[in-house]
């Protein structure tokens, strides 16, 4: 089954972690996809994600939380594919830490990353899904942005921002055939996690009703529902991947 066959979709953040899962799912089912990273280290790495998926998959350079390249990365990609009908907003970093301790910096990096480059990336994607008779935004939450976390506050903020975001283009755009939903992950395995010590991990996975962690596939695949006709009828949602987790 190809869900997303003849569309075209940009995932920002797209390297590694949850956005390759979210990558390699969507071209799994038939979609052609443009990819972001940030770091020169994340390159070659990029490159080479993009050669091992083929010829309609590409790597783009481009900072989502900068306004300017994030115009320039939906001009280029609309120039490559020749129309944009998915955005996947997904880039996001965490600078944990308690508020006490938070200092400026770590507070306005992650809200930048997070939650402005949700708006920069919408902002610029707008024009080209009208002119594709419609589309599907989805932006990546997270449970945190729901329930809240000790010592995560800038991030809490920042994935809350998202979901108020997610349900006011929702409507501003529904009658243009744009559906906009949320993704709230909950722990889920990634570069990220595999640093958590064991007895960590453990804490974790006793507040979990399934009893594991989530896999980069879980997101990718309520990504596919979202992003295809079966989810065509689904908008202004936030939809919680996380186990049981947030009841």
């Amino acid at each position: 089954m190809t869900l997303l066959a003849g569309k075209v979709a940009l995932v920002t953040g797209g390297s590694r972690g949850i956005g390759e899962a979210i990558v390699r799912g969507f071209v799994a089912q038939g979609a052609s996809v443009a990819f972001t990273y940030v770091s020169d280290g994340s390159a070659a790495r990029s490159e080479a994600l993009a050669q091992e998926l083929g010829t309609q998959v590409r790597a783009y350079k481009s900072d989502a939380a900068n306004f300017e390249q994030a115009a320039e990365l939906i001009t280029k990609v609309v120039a490559d594919f020749g129309r944009l009908d998915i955005v996947v907003n997904n880039a996001g970093i965490t600078r944990d830490t308690l508020m006490l301790r938070m200092t400026e910096q770590q507070w306005d990096e992650v809200i930048d990353t997070n939650l402005k480059s949700v708006f920069n990336m919408t902002k610029q994607a707008l024009r080209h899904l009208m002119k594709a008779g419609g589309g599907s935004i989805i932006n990546m939450s997270s449970v945190v942005g729901v329930f809240g976390q000790a010592g995560q506050a800038n991030y809490a903020a920042s994935k809350a921002g998202i979901i108020g975001f997610t349900k006011s283009i929702a409507k501003e755009y529904g009658s243009r055939g744009i559906r906009c939903n949320a993704i709230a992950p909950g722990f889920i395995e990634t570069e990220m996690t595999a640093i958590l010590d064991e007895s960590t991990k453990e804490k974790y996975l006793t507040s979990i009703p399934l009893g594991r962690l989530g896999a980069g596939e879980d997101i990718a695949n309520a990504c596919i529902y979202l992003a295809s006709d079966m989810g065509k009828y689904v908008s202004g949602q936030t939809l919680s991947v996380c186990g049981g987790l947030n009841m």
